[in-house]
Parts: C-alpha cells; structure tokens; sequence
C-alpha cells in the first residue's frame, strides 16, 4: 500500500490505497465536488453536516445507478432467451 495525497475543501489528506493514484485524486475531487455544491447552497452549514449530505447524494446516485445496472440486467437476459428460443426455433424448422 501507498499513500496518495488529496485535497477536499482545502484540506489535506492522506489515503493509503492500493488503487491508482489517478484514480483515487479522481474521487478525491468528486467528493469536493459534492462538498461544494453542498456548500453552495448553505454557505453557513458546518462541515459535518455539509459531508453527510454529500455521503446522502453520493449514496443516491450510487442506488439508482445500481437499480438501472439491475434493470439492464434482467432485459439483456430476457432478450438473450428470446434470441435463444429464435435460434432453436430456426434449428428445428431447418
């Protein structure tokens, strides 16, 4: 593991990761981002209030994400047994 240096709100943090350093810094700003827009719109909220809503958005995105990923699941299996069904169907008429 390493250390990966970000920066959230202007302040410094350390991440020891095994990710991408690349990767990690784009997360980091993705949440100061959020922090940000949180901000924004409530200049005087304090700073754990402010990453709880962030965490509470962040967490949105993430469920309707995985919702539409299960979503697509489930009609790319339903399309893949219809294909099926059409292939066999064409087998036993050939």
């Amino acid at each position: 593991m390493r250390s990966v240096e970000i920066q959230i709100l202007g302040q410094s943090y350390s991440i020891k990761t095994d990710e991408d350093e690349a990767y990690i810094k784009s997360l980091a700003q993705y949440v100061d981002e959020k922090m940000k827009e949180i901000f924004s719109v409530a200049p005087n909220i304090n700073h754990v209030k402010a990453a709880i809503m962030a965490a509470f958005g962040i967490a949105d995105e993430f469920f309707k994400l995985r919702m539409e990923h299960e979503d697509l699941g489930r009609v790319i299996e339903e399309k893949a047994k219809m294909l099926s069904g059409l292939l066999e169907q064409l087998k036993t008429e050939n």
